[in-house]
């Protein structure tokens, strides 16, 4: 255990370990372009977030686990669909232009990892911290998290599919950590979204540490050594 009395990290993956290689819109703007649609990037982009904002959780608690992987294949395909209709844009083959997105995201060279990801979590292992990713990512992040060499250094990827329930619930955040086997006050969590990964984890009683208030994710491990301010971050808990 640290001097701040923590054992586990737990991260946000999209936006805060991981990032797109390129905008969503640009990537979207160029298989509409295959099938006979010029949109700009911007405008996809746009129609994207309105569309991802007001799709439901990807959670399936009914389903068997076999059938998991194909229904989060569907509220991907209904995410798209929904993104190209916010844009007014007519494709000649919507399946096919969907079959391009889905593969073409599930391959590490569409993503990147945070600049220092490698280092920090390194060296927070090397303090003997457990970590761990919560994501509302689809099956298709453990593979994603291999190809980036951000895997070997995380004990548990956690994902709706596992919790059967997605953030901004705080059960998430109560299931990862028993994974971990640890307290949610021996955690701190790491976002960079206030809704969806810091109140919850927060609600849940872990302390949690925006992202964005990091110059560099290589100043996580001094911050989370910092008894003063890890101190302050648990005050801030509601």
């Amino acid at each position: 255990m640290t001097a701040t009395g923590l054992r586990a990290v737990l991260f946000d993956a999209v936006g805060t370990l991981i990032h797109l290689r390129e905008p969503v819109g640009e990537s979207y703007a160029r298989a509409a372009r295959d099938q006979g649609a010029a949109v700009s990037a911007d405008r996809l982009s746009e129609s994207f977030a309105r569309a991802h904002a007001a799709a439901p959780p990807m959670v399936y608690p009914d389903a068997a686990a076999d059938e998991v992987a194909e229904r989060e294949r569907g509220w991907w395909r209904e995410l798209v669909r929904e993104t190209f209709h916010r844009a007014d844009v007519s494709l000649r083959d919507f399946d096919a232009c969907f079959e391009t997105l889905w593969r073409a995201f599930a391959k590490p060279g569409a993503w990147r990892a945070r600049p220092d990801a490698h280092t920090s979590l390194a060296a927070l292992r090397a303090r003997g911290l457990a970590l761990a990713v919560v994501s509302n990512f689809d099956h298709r992040l453990p593979g994603l998290l291999e190809g980036l060499r951000l895997a070997p250094l995380l004990a548990e990827v956690v994902l709706p599919c596992h919790a059967r329930v997605a953030k901004p619930d705080p059960a998430i955040f109560t299931y990862a950590l028993g994974r971990l086997g640890c307290a949610p006050s021996e955690a701190v969590a790491v976002g960079d979204d206030p809704d969806r990964d810091l109140a919850p984890a927060r609600a849940a009683g872990l302390r949690a540490i925006d992202v964005r208030e990091l110059a560099t994710l290589a100043d996580l491990p001094a911050r989370l050594a910092d008894p003063a301010v890890a101190l302050r971050t648990a005050r801030s808990n509601p």
